[in-house]
This record gives structure tokens, sequence and C-alpha cells, in this order.
């Protein structure tokens, strides 16, 4: 494996305890989801590799791949998913950090409003928890992308959902899961579990939960 930098390896421990907290929520069953941590500088990303258990994901659990894909070091396959995360890091010039999840309300509302396009979370207090959100009645807009395994097709709409959402920090996968991001592992990890918490009040309100 390539040598990392201090910085990167603090990244990589860090990036690799969110996705153990992940799993401990619930939130990427059955070795589902994807994460990942960028280095700007060299050009590289270290992502979890496919059909890895996130519950006891260790740093050597990552790949070490460059901004096209392909592999530097590391053992085992990337995702095909590799693609959506890079499609991201091009879009994003601040993202540092990406979380993917598979959960129960982020699955729900997907699928409710796919149709529309997006979901709206709009007058919730926690919404100051998103980067540059300084207010409760900001309104967040998170675009829903029907999901497909044509991965070139998929990441072309992906790009596409940035574009056209550029204040979002989120994207959903029609009754798949949300990808959000972060400068650091911190951040995103803040912006996962922000959203997270405001998809199931979103969707226990649209369902008449209480």
């Amino acid at each position: 494996m390539l040598p990392y930098t201090d910085s990167l390896s603090l990244a990589a421990e860090s990036l690799c305890a969110t996705a153990r907290w992940c799993y401990a929520q619930g939130w990427v069953p059955a070795t589902s989801g994807n994460f990942s941590v960028r280095d700007r500088e060299a050009g590289r990303v270290l992502i979890t590799t496919s059909g890895l258990d996130k519950g006891t994901l260790t740093p050597d659990g990552l790949l070490e791949v460059d901004m096209e894909g392909g592999v530097l070091s590391g053992e085992g396959r990337p995702s095909a998913e590799t693609a959506l995360h890079l499609v991201l890091y091009r879009a994003r010039a601040e993202a540092g950090a990406i979380l993917h999840v598979h959960t129960v309300w982020n699955t729900l509302l997907s699928g409710i409003h796919a149709g529309a396009g997006h979901v709206e979370l709009g007058g919730y207090e926690l919404l100051k928890g998103l980067a540059g959100v300084t207010t409760h009645e900001h309104v967040e807009r998170v675009p829903i992308l029907k999901n497909s395994q044509e991965f070139a097709e998929l990441s072309a709409r992906f790009g596409d959902a940035l574009r056209g959402f550029p204040e979002a920090h989120g994207v959903l996968l029609s009754r798949h899961g949300l990808y959000t991001w972060g400068e650091s592992v911190a951040e995103a990890r803040r912006h996962l579990e922000a959203l997270e918490f405001l998809f199931e009040v979103e969707g226990r309100r649209q369902l008449g939960q209480p």
C-alpha cells in the first residue's frame, strides 16, 4: 500500500469508526453501504471494498483508488458505486468524505417522493446541523434519482442532480439509500445524522405516525 500522510491515516481511522457506528444504528445492513475519504493534494481516494461487513471495518478494508477509479493499492474489489463517489468529488470541490447508507426512512421517503424528483425538508431546527444553514426556515431539497444497475448512466444523472441542486447536502437513490458528504468525516457524519433525523420526522408526519 502506498504510504499515507498522517492526516489521511487519521481520516481513514475516523471513516472506519463512523462506518462501525452506522452499522450499530442499523443503517448499513447486510454488507450494504460504502464510505470514502479523499486526499485532495494527491488526487486519491480511500474507499470501502465491495461486500464488506461495515460493523468490523478497519483501514485494511479500504482500497486506494485514483480519480479515474483505478486501484492503486489494497485487497478486494471496488464497489460499482465507486463511480458515484468520484462524480461527487469532482462536482463538490469541498467534499473530503462521503457516506452512503441504507436506512428505513430514507428508503421509504425516496420511494414516496420519487415522482417529484426531490424531497423537501423545511421548518425544522435541526436543519441548522447542515453546513451553511443558519435558520430553521431553510428548505432543504434533496434530489431523488431512479435507481439503476447501469452505473455509467446513473453516474451521468448523479452529476446532473448535483448541478441541478447546488445547495443540497445529500442525494437519494429511490428505494435504495442516501449519499451525503462533508469537508471532513466529522462534518459528513453530522450531515448524515441530521438528514436521517429529518427523514424520520418528515416520514412519520406524512404517514400520520406519532
